[in-house]
């Protein structure tokens, strides 16, 4: 049955429990060790979860790496609002032992790095922050996200997220 599935189109793994959204494909999946698949779409990496997979959106992956036959992931969580940009923090990272990967490390790199139209790093204080624009999987434009290190004062990093978000949807002020 799987070679009929795929020979037709269908690039979902069997036994995959994610509900995909209207018009999402499957492009790529590895399976994991352990149980359940890792599944690569336009809109997000599926990972396997508690009760089930669960979509990460391109736009929350922190970062993504393929080393030893393990594929890390750093997902990152939105925690706040500054003016219309998004404040990130980075989730602890999750591994994936993939005993056969495929494309699914190719896929997952170029989708993220795919999703990224802009990044800047600024220090602040003893610390700094990443300023990064990026395209969320089904919807219009971008969005400006940033991500203050820890330890650094996240009220003006939020400050100076508002002042850049406006400048972006208001480029003349």
């Amino acid at each position: 049955m799987s070679f009929l599935r795929r020979l037709l189109g269908d690039r979902t793994p069997v036994g995959f429990t994610g509900a995909l959204s209207p018009g999402e494909e499957v492009v790529d999946s590895a399976q994991v060790e352990g149980g359940g698949h890792l599944v690569v779409t336009a809109w997000g990496l599926w990972v396997p979860a508690e009760g089930g997979a669960r979509r990460v959106g391109w736009h929350l992956v922190a970062k993504a790496t393929w080393a030893d036959g393990v594929f890390t992931l750093t997902e990152s969580a939105e925690v706040g609002t500054a003016g219309s940009a998004v404040v990130l923090a980075d989730l602890p990272p999750v591994r994936f032992r993939l005993p056969a990967p495929g494309k699914v490390p190719r896929e997952a790199y170029q989708r993220v790095e795919g999703s990224i139209r802009s990044r800047h790093r600024q220090e602040i204080g003893s610390g700094g922050a990443w300023f990064v624009q990026r395209k969320v999987p089904g919807r219009d434009g971008s969005v400006l996200q940033v991500r203050p290190d820890p330890g650094t004062d996240v009220a003006l990093v939020e400050a100076i997220a508002e002042q850049v978000a406006a400048k972006l949807v208001n480029p003349a002020e």
